[in-house]
Parts: C-alpha cells; sequence; structure tokens
C-alpha cells in the first residue's frame, strides 16, 4: 500500500517535482527560464512582433505562390502545409510561456498586495495612535491656561487696577486724605 500525503495541496501552488529524469545544467535555473519567458511574452505582444510576423507570413504567401514551382518550398497546392506547422508549434509553445509570464506576474502582484496590505495596517496603527496622543493634549490643554485666557484675565486687572487709579486720585482731589483706600478685590 502506498502512503497518503496528510497535507492538502492547494490548486494554486504547484506539485513537487519527485524527480528528475533529466538533470538540468546547474546554470539555469527556473528563474531564469521564467526571466527569459517573460522576455519573450512582452515581446510577442508588441507591435514590432505582430509587424514582422504579418511581413515574414505575407513573404511566406507571396514566394510559394508567385515563384516557380521548382522554387517553391511549401506549394499552394499544399495548402501551404510547412507554414500551418510553424505557426502551429509558435502557438504550442507562445501559449505556456505567456501564462508562465502571467502566473509569475500574479505572483509578483501577491506579494506587493501582501506588502500594501502591511503598510496600510502600520498606517492604520500609526493614525490611531496619533489620534489618541492628540484626543490626550486636547483633555490635558482643557486645565491649561491659553494665552487668549491670560490676556482677558490681565486686562480685567488693568481695568480694575485703572478704576482704582481713577477712585485713588478722585479722593486726593476733593480732600479725603483720611479715608482708608479699598482693598482690591480678588
Amino acid at each position: 500500500m502506498s502512503e497518503r500525503r496528510t497535507t492538502t495541496t492547494r490548486v494554486d501552488t504547484p506539485q513537487e517535482v519527485r524527480r528528475q529524469l533529466i538533470r538540468k545544467p546547474s546554470s539555469f535555473s527556473t528563474e531564469t527560464f521564467g526571466v527569459i519567458s517573460e522576455k519573450f511574452a512582452r515581446f510577442m505582444g508588441t507591435p514590432r512582433f505582430l509587424i514582422w510576423m504579418s511581413l515574414f507570413v505575407v513573404i511566406w504567401l507571396a514566394w510559394n505562390t508567385f515563384a516557380p514551382e521548382a522554387a517553391q518550398f511549401d506549394p499552394r497546392a499544399l495548402n501551404y502545409t510547412l507554414l500551418t506547422l510553424i505557426l502551429s508549434l509558435q502557438a504550442s509553445y507562445a501559449a505556456p510561456l505567456i501564462l508562465l509570464a502571467q502566473n509569475r506576474q500574479d505572483d509578483r502582484d501577491r506579494v506587493a498586495l501582501e506588502q500594501d496590505r502591511v503598510q496600510a495596517e502600520r498606517a492604520l496603527a500609526d493614525t490611531e495612535y496619533l489620534t489618541r496622543e492628540v484626543a490626550a493634549l486636547r483633555i490635558a490643554l482643557r486645565d491649561a491656561a491659553t494665552r487668549d485666557f491670560i490676556r482677558s484675565e490681565l486686562r480685567d486687572l488693568l481695568e480694575e487696577l485703572e478704576t482704582k487709579g481713577l477712585e485713588v486720585r478722585q479722593r486726593e482731589e476733593s480732600g479725603d486724605d483720611v479715608a482708608e483706600p479699598k482693598p482690591l478685590s480678588p
């Protein structure tokens, strides 16, 4: 009996390679292959590739249609079989390479999304911390005297002193030197 795996495999992760039938060269890693396939997939999506491919097909068709029969290597009579095979071969390699490039891009996007999520969590924690600090400062400042409050108190005291000073002058002028000055009200 064979032993079954106890861990569940996810659909979005490739299965482990159990053994290698063909040894790959040590300098050619899967990362290198992935980078090459991404470059190829990017090139296939450019207008330059489409123009060159179209030009290749047009020249192929023109040569094998209008050239003398002895010079044709893929005659029209055989429905351009060689061209069809070449285009099918190109498509059969292009599709998996494009899928590989898309999978690698998805992996990069997944990592970037995770980093963005962590950064957003940090920003949220920092914002909450700063909000608590600002609230604590507001609570602490309720009991502290502000500049406007101190100015208004000083104005009131100045007005009160001026009023008392006028009263003292009036008493001095009227000749009431004997009367005791009234104490300042707190």
